[in-house]
């Protein structure tokens, strides 16, 4: 996952770090048994549902069972760390917290958004459950309705496979031996 051509690394380059050191962890992603929590922010629902499309997309063909999926709706982006740290504390394997921020006239985005994610942080790392942030901070309603189509590009379908994947390195990181 980069951001560009220019910021990915080869399989050669990673072959050859990982020749240097005695463990590397990148483990299978596999949905099976795993519990998901995911929390929506209602403001600018329409962006946020598209998310939430694209996640459970990825959750479902994954291999993670509808039953073991929970969806909780919250007022806004202020309010998804709350509900993510019950959904950490009901034990979940992951959350992935979902909405839309979007930068209007007034100094309030830069609030909300920066609150959410540090509030996301502070979830993931007091809990040690992987919390992800899928929620859109962006300029413009076009910019947010881009990050949200309905293909490889949706950040709600990259959220649910970065919730995978964390669920996968922190199984293989506890089973470390450092004999």
């Amino acid at each position: 996952m980069t951001s560009s051509s220019e910021t990915s690394a080869t399989r050669s380059d990673l072959d050859t770090q990982s020749r240097r050191v005695r463990h590397v962890i990148e483990p299978s992603v596999d949905g099976n048994l795993q519990k998901i929590g995911i929390v929506c922010g209602k403001f600018n629902d329409g962006i946020t549902n598209r998310l939430l499309t694209g996640a459970l997309d990825v959750l479902l063909a994954a291999g993670v069972s509808s039953r073991d999926i929970a969806i909780a709706w919250v007022p806004g982006a202020f309010e998804i760390p709350f509900a993510a740290q019950s959904f950490a504390r009901r034990g979940v394997h992951a959350v992935i917290t979902l909405g839309a921020v979007i930068r209007g006239d007034t100094g309030h985005y830069e609030v909300v958004a920066g609150e959410c994610a540090r509030g996301v942080q502070d979830v993931q790392l007091a809990t040690g459950v992987p919390v992800i942030f899928g929620v859109l901070t962006t300029n413009t309603v076009e910019q947010a309705l881009e990050r949200s189509l309905p293909d490889d590009t949706n950040k709600g379908r990259e959220s649910a496979a970065t919730a995978l994947e964390m669920i996968a390195v922190q199984r293989e990181i506890g089973r470390l031996e450092w004999r």
